[in-house]
């Protein structure tokens, strides 16, 4: 299949530091990419340099097999939707008037039933008169994606399937919500379109990816099924703790919460 997006090398250097160190790497419709890693890994970094709002210091993304840098942002935002990790609103905008961001230039009339089935999805409708600010930070949150599904949908009945980017989506949901922004990617995966998120729960990772990215340093160091990339030696490598990793009867890995020992502790203990 042709790729939706894919990167030849890209490096993004700030101020002499190398945030993301030649990457490449090639997603089809219908994939479920999660990507994974420590703080500053440059997982977000790498988001947004698939995204268009960073450009790299080398290499190149293309998009439906176009340089990224030949759209423009009008163009894009019909090609590819994003989540970012922090989205600030101060304007006292209501529920719906944000949703209905996600729409565009589109009509009133031609937006609402875009509108009616993402509040419907995410569950928003009880708060579709409230002001944003009002809001805790979860349910901005919900409002948000439901703002980012009209614009998927917007662009994707005007090209076909096209990319939804999520950065940390689930950050600031509870379990409930988390369970349910992960199916609702799932869906529009199976859809055909593709869909790359950046997660710290490895657990929900596993939950919610056919394939993981885990980077380290800039760099990929893993990229494979969640039960080849979710290992023992592989978080032990790019998180330096040690887990305990048991399996689902599917073959799927479960990352049980307990007390992780740091590697460079466990060294010193032995070398005292």
């Amino acid at each position: 299949m042709t790729p939706v997006i894919e990167t030849c090398s890209v490096t993004m250097q700030i101020n002499g530091t190398t945030l993301v160190d030649g990457v490449d790497l090639s997603v089809e419709g219908g994939e479920m990419v999660a990507i994974v890693g420590p703080n500053g890994a440059g997982k977000s970094t790498l988001l947004r340099l698939l995204s268009g709002d960073l450009q790299p210091t080398r290499g190149y993304v293309k998009l439906k097999q176009a340089n990224l840098q030949s759209y423009s942002p009008a163009q894009l935002a019909t090609h590819r939707a994003m989540l970012s990790q922090h989205v600030s609103v101060t304007f006292p905008f209501t529920v719906e008037e944000i949703v209905r961001m996600g729409a565009g230039d589109m009509s009133a009339a031609a937006a609402q039933p875009l509108v009616e089935a993402a509040v419907d999805e995410v569950a928003v409708r009880p708060l579709r008169y409230r002001q944003l600010p009002t809001l805790s930070g979860g349910e901005q949150q919900r409002v948000h994606f439901a703002r980012v599904l009209v614009q998927l949908a917007r662009g994707e009945a005007l090209h076909g399937p096209g990319l939804l980017l999520l950065d940390e989506p689930t950050s600031s949901l509870d379990l409930r919500h988390q369970i349910e922004l992960v199916e609702i990617a799932g869906r529009r995966a199976r859809n055909g379109t593709a869909v790359i998120a950046v997660l710290h729960d490895l657990n929900l990772a596993v939950r919610f990816a056919t394939r993981i990215i885990m980077i380290h340093h800039g760099v990929i160091a893993a990229d494979d099924i969640p039960k080849r990339t979710i290992t023992d030696e592989m978080i032990r490598k790019v998180f330096e703790v040690h887990a305990n990793i048991q399996h689902h009867s599917d073959g799927s890995p479960i990352l049980l919460p307990q007390a992780m020992k740091p590697i460079e502790s466990e060294n010193v203990s032995r070398s005292a």
